[in-house]
């Protein structure tokens, strides 16, 4: 590894968390009830259900859950049209593995529609139900979760840092489209090889890795939505 490249990635970290502050990532829906740190200080995104400088979470067996449903529901779509279906289904009752495998399709279709795709999510999001019965409170390897169908590298990695508290750094959109604009990588570049550039720059960290995550999405969120992107920093050279 590059220690240009190691330097550059660390500068941008310190950056953005000077910049934005903790986020408290992976928003749910219940800490508002049982947490003080229950709102996200950025001004982009949904504002309820963060968690910040707390990072024992997720708490419970249904916070777990609720995070591998997020993760499914937000694949090709903004965190907010997320929170509307998670919400539908807490409202209706049916957050559950053992609900949503019991409900039938055109009703988790309906709750899941403001996340979009809803015919493929909810073949997914009973797909996840099942498999996550079946770990009984374990944790998954990576390779076995991503025989779920559905969940592909960014899902698992999602699921594996958040839910599970492993640490496995996530590369979603904003990432790439990020390092690609600060060259620190190719536009070719696939994601194990974005994600091992991240894992060997770093020792393995969970709260690193969640707030690194967490605040280039903030990042994408400010300066990355609409080319051309103009984003400069000194600070990272």
């Amino acid at each position: 590894m590059n220690q240009s490249i190691k330097n550059r990635l660390n500068n941008l970290y310190h950056w953005m968390m000077d910049q934005y502050g903790p986020q408290g990532w992976w928003p749910l829906l219940d800490i508002n009830k049982c947490d003080q740190h229950g709102t996200n200080p950025t001004f982009t995104g949904v504002l309820t259900g963060y968690h910040i400088k707390n990072y024992t979470y997720p708490k419970t067996e249904n916070q777990r859950f609720e995070i591998c449903t997020g993760a499914i529901l937000t694949q090709n779509t903004a965190w907010t049209n997320v929170e509307h279906a998670l919400l539908n289904l807490y409202n209706a009752d049916i957050l559950s593995p053992e609900k949503i495998l019991t409900a039938s399709e055109n009703k988790l279709k309906k709750l899941i529609q403001p996340a979009g795709y809803f015919n493929r999510k909810t073949i997914y999001l009973k797909n996840m139900a099942h498999f996550f019965i079946t770990l009984n409170g374990k944790t998954p390897s990576r390779e076995d979760i991503l025989t779920c169908k559905g969940v592909g590298n960014e899902t698992a990695d999602s699921i594996l840092l958040y839910a599970y508290r492993e640490p496995e750094f996530i590369i979603d959109t904003y990432t790439k489209r990020i390092l690609t604009h600060l060259k620190l990588c190719s536009a070719n570049a696939d994601y194990l090889t974005l994600k091992e550039m991240f894992q060997n720059s770093f020792k393995p960290d969970i709260v690193l890795y969640q707030e690194y995550h967490a605040l280039l999405v903030e990042l994408a969120k400010r300066h990355f939505s609409k080319k051309p992107y103009t984003f400069k920093i000194d600070a990272i050279n």
